[in-house]
């Protein structure tokens, strides 16, 4: 059978996953009496609670005499390490553009990384059915894309299907054509999308071999480890080696098992050749980027580099009072353990132990690392994070200090531009664009220090009321911009260990934005609330009422508390200063201040004054 291997990319949000429902469905993968969920392919808990896909997924589809070999690619960019990997799996790349929001940062930086591999794509402009669709400015805007990013003649010259993913159609003439099925997608991906290499020449086989570009771990099988099969062929229990980037073998071993993917399911075959992509079971050692191939082959197959990691924080041991009572995870050793499984499938995550029991996770932003620890969380795992910090580098020739710099496109509705430019400046942000975009919204494109925007987006949210879109991607290091205004209120610091009590809490309301409801176990140096004022504030949020005989007015006012959203992970991270950490238990997501004891902070604070 013919072979495609093609990668859908895309920006978040621009449809995806769907679209690739609609494949599964109409090329009779999936029976029309089969069930299947929305977005089939976003399996994972956390993709389906926040509507994004986080993790790559293969899967396969039959058109004819051709099986397309189809994989789907996160959007976001903290996820970028993802889509690097998988290019280099496929033949082929399907761009998706939202016709309403036309290119935007993740195109640019999904497109980039297939063009520098000499990928022609097949532009999709989809969600033509939206009211505010704009197909010829989207058209435009990615031709100036494709010249920005210096694509070549043979890339230029790219076909383009209008489609609505959704409604399960795509055609070539917008005007023109009926509007039926996704037959012309299937053809343009036949006919465009370049066959894999031959497996044989004058005769010979090639020896087999194939990079691995993911690896997942499997209760019964053990370590699976995904890729292409570059040339040759493989058959079950045949004898391979792994080899590291180096050359040097990392492990001999049995491929115990060969899975391929047709349609949702990944079925056992006895026999897999050059072009298909599949899963082999059996090895104990090998790793994302090693080469899995034949004993008699010597050279391992090129792996492109990662982008480096970008923002770092500290994973280290609960040490709270209430350690140990809500997880069954919370030995150094177990966390440990699964954050070096965690590197070793996630190319985009470094890890590197910083003390006892503490770890620095490095990785490309905030989603990403709120991710994982929200992940270990769900686990049964207990952590204490540090406030995300960024990582600098060096100028070779000037010994200058370098940071990241993120490019920041914001939607907006035009009454909110005016905050939002006030407020990225005072985080050292520099506008480069500024363009209406109809129906009285702008969009503001920005070049801001990573470390300014750490924490911003909560309160980015609630100066547009809810009606911003904001998306951030790496640019480049830059000269450090200087300093960063932090957050401008102190805490609230609780001074003893019990529940919080109704009668304490009403009165403290008063003194600033509480974090905690009544009955809310607390102990000495937990951060219960926003300080109205600048300055750090230790309160008692324990007092209960004096019990009299004495019946007034007074004495029995009704205690009515305003009511609290709680703070998601990502919030909490976002919020803490460097004094202070996030205590992530499977039930409960607690702020405290690093040292507890108050004399213990003071000390500290005239040791820093003086050092400064």
């Amino acid at each position: 059978m013919n072979i495609r291997n093609i990668a859908i990319i895309a920006h978040v949000d621009h449809g995806k996953t769907t679209l690739v429902d609609q494949l599964l469905k109409q090329s009779g993968s999936v029976r029309e009496n089969q069930h299947m969920e929305e977005r089939a392919l976003d399996s994972n808990d956390l993709e389906r609670e926040r509507g994004i896909t986080i993790l790559a997924k293969c899967t396969s589809v039959e058109w004819g005499e051709t099986r397309i070999n189809i994989v789907d690619t996160p959007g976001h960019a903290d996820f970028g390490g993802e889509v690097e990997r998988i290019l280099s799996m496929v033949d082929g790349v399907v761009l998706l553009v939202d016709a309403a929001e036309a290119v935007m940062p993740q195109t640019k930086f999904v497109l980039s990384k297939a063009l520098k591999l000499g990928l022609k794509p097949i532009v999709v402009i989809n969600k033509i059915d939206r009211q505010d669709a704009q197909p010829k400015e989207t058209l435009e805007s990615i031709f100036d894309l494709f010249l920005a990013l210096e694509a070549n003649d043979y890339q230029l010259d790219f076909h383009v299907l209008y489609a609505s993913g959704r409604q399960g159609w795509a055609v070539a003439d917008l005007d023109n054509d009926v509007r039926k099925d996704l037959s012309p997608l299937f053809a343009r991906i036949v006919a465009d999308v370049p066959k894999p290499k031959p497996i044989e020449k004058a005769g010979d086989e090639f020896p087999f071999t194939m990079l691995v570009t993911t690896l997942e771990a499997d209760p019964y099988l053990g370590r699976v480890l995904t890729g292409r099969i570059e040339t040759g062929a493989i058959t079950v229990n045949r004898q391979i080696k792994a080899l590291s980037r180096d050359g040097s073998v990392v492990e001999r071993a049995r491929a115990t098992k060969l899975l391929a993917f047709r349609g949702l399911a990944r079925v056992p075959v006895e026999r897999a050749e050059a072009g298909d992509i599949i899963a082999i079971a059996g090895l104990q050692t090998a790793t994302v980027a090693d080469t899995l191939c034949d004993i008699t082959v010597e050279t391992p197959i090129h792996a492109n580099p990662i982008d480096p990691p970008t923002l770092a924080m500290t994973i280290s041991v609960n040490d709270s009072p209430y350690a140990g009572r809500e997880g069954d995870k919370v030995q150094s050793r177990v966390i440990r353990d699964r954050l070096l499984r965690e590197a070793e499938g996630n190319v985009a995550i470094r890890i590197r132990e910083t003390g006892e029991g503490a770890y620095e996770v490095a990785g490309r932003g905030e989603l990403q690392l709120g991710v994982l620890v929200e992940t270990m969380r769900r686990e049964g795992f207990e952590l204490s994070i540090s406030r995300p910090r960024v990582l600098y580098q060096t100028d070779p020739d000037t010994g200058e200090r370098l940071e990241p710099i993120e490019e920041v496109s914001i939607d907006v509705d035009d009454p909110f531009t005016g905050i939002v430019i006030e407020k990225i400046s005072n985080r050292k942000g520099e506008m480069t664009d500024m363009r209406p975009t109809g129906a009285g919204k702008t969009r503001l494109t920005f070049l801001a220090p990573s470390r300014g925007l750490i924490g911003y987006h909560g309160e980015f949210l609630t100066d547009t009321r809810g009606t911003g879109v904001m998306n951030r991607i790496f640019h480049s290091y830059a000269p450090h911009k200087g300093a960063v205004q932090g957050r401008t209120n102190g805490v609230l610091i609780s001074n003893g260990q019990g529940e919080a009590v109704p009668y304490a809490l009403w009165y403290l309301e008063e003194r600033g934005k509480l974090f905690v409801v009544p009955g809310t176990k607390v102990y000495e140096g937990m951060i219960i609330g926003q300080h109205a004022k600048d300055n750090d504030l230790i309160v008692n949020p324990l007092k209960a009422k004096q019990l009299t005989n004495i019946r007034t007015t007074s004495k029995d006012e009704a205690v009515r508390l305003t009511p609290i959203v709680p703070m998601t992970l990502e919030q909490a991270i976002a919020y803490i200063e460097d004094d202070e950490l996030v205590e992530v238990t499977p039930q409960s997501i607690r702020l405290r201040k690093r040292e507890r004891d108050p004399n213990e902070r003071k000390r500290q604070m005239r040791a820093e004054q003086d050092a400064g």
